[in-house]
């Protein structure tokens, strides 16, 4: 069964830019399957493995908490650690039908989590960073939390415009710069791992890795559905903000439905950066 922590600090907000409805928990689920070689790629070129206690840092809906829980073992530990009391939920649910005992629940914000100095192996932070309007503080935080020579396993954006649709759609593009405007309208940077290097030396990191992550599909592959997803939950909300015009909205669905059954269109995902940052002793 899971564990439960009292909020180290009541978050402020239950929202994150995205939202947290149902079909973002779903949405979110599907993106987890698009991306977990990449995870678990990473989680084993930091090292984790039995044993490894890991802290999963702005878990949601906890999809790469419970692959982390069957990775480290019985004799290993995770903790997942979110704002959203309703994602947390929705982990906690499913681990009571989950094989494992070694997952520990803590509703708090990103930069104020609670930790045993120097007590964990490695914290594990996806889209996480580009989210938040001050990473250095959550940078040292980490640094406190691990112990010496434990890592911290960063995967985010590092050029969010460099997503690519080809035949090309001006409507597409237009969309791109609106999850971009209203990402940073929000205190986020959809480009943060270009400030990240820097950034992690400064709390005392060593960048040990930085490995770039890219992936193309075509129509009818799961790499193709993955924006597709994103763009029916989140393209709503920027025509509310006003990034969007209903028109640009509609032309893109025509083009995007267009590309969808054209073989030679591709899809190419927002460029990311695999950062492994080492706690220097």
């Amino acid at each position: 069964m899971p564990q439960h922590t009292t909020p180290a600090q009541p978050p402020a907000s239950d929202e994150y830019i995205l939202r947290t409805t149902d079909e973002e928990l779903i949405r979110l689920g599907f993106q987890h399957r698009v991306w977990a070689a990449a995870a678990y790629t990473g989680w084993e070129r930091a090292g984790i493995g039995p044993g490894s206690r890991v802290i999963d840092l702005g878990a949601g809906p906890g999809y790469a908490t419970i692959d982390l829980a069957h990775l480290v073992g019985p004799s290993g530990a995770v903790i997942a650690v979110d704002e959203s009391r309703k994602f947390l939920d929705h982990l906690e649910r499913r681990l009571e039908v989950e094989p494992v005992s070694n997952v520990t629940t803590q509703h708090a914000r990103a930069d104020a989590f609670t930790a045993t100095p120097g007590s964990f192996d490695a914290v594990y932070a996806r889209w996480l960073m580009s989210f938040l309007s001050d990473p250095a503080v959550v940078a040292r935080r980490v640094f406190d939390a691990l112990r010496p020579g434990g890592v911290f396993i960063i995967q985010d954006y590092s050029q969010y415009k460099g997503t690519g649709l080809w035949p090309e759609s001006a409507a597409f593009r237009s969309i791109i710069d609106a999850v971009s405007e209203s990402w940073r309208a929000h205190l986020g940077d959809p480009d943060v791992c270009a400030s990240l290097p820097a950034l992690l030396a400064d709390a005392g990191f060593e960048i040990a890795h930085a490995t770039p992550m890219v992936r193309t599909g075509r129509p009818g592959s799961a790499v193709w559905g993955w924006p597709e997803a994103f763009f029916r939950s989140f393209c709503p909300v920027l025509v509310e903000e006003g990034r969007l015009s209903p028109e640009t909205l509609d032309q893109f669905w025509k083009d995007w439905t267009e590309r969808s059954g054209t073989p030679h269109a591709v899809f190419t995902t927002p460029p990311m950066t695999e950062l492994i940052a080492v706690k220097q002793r």
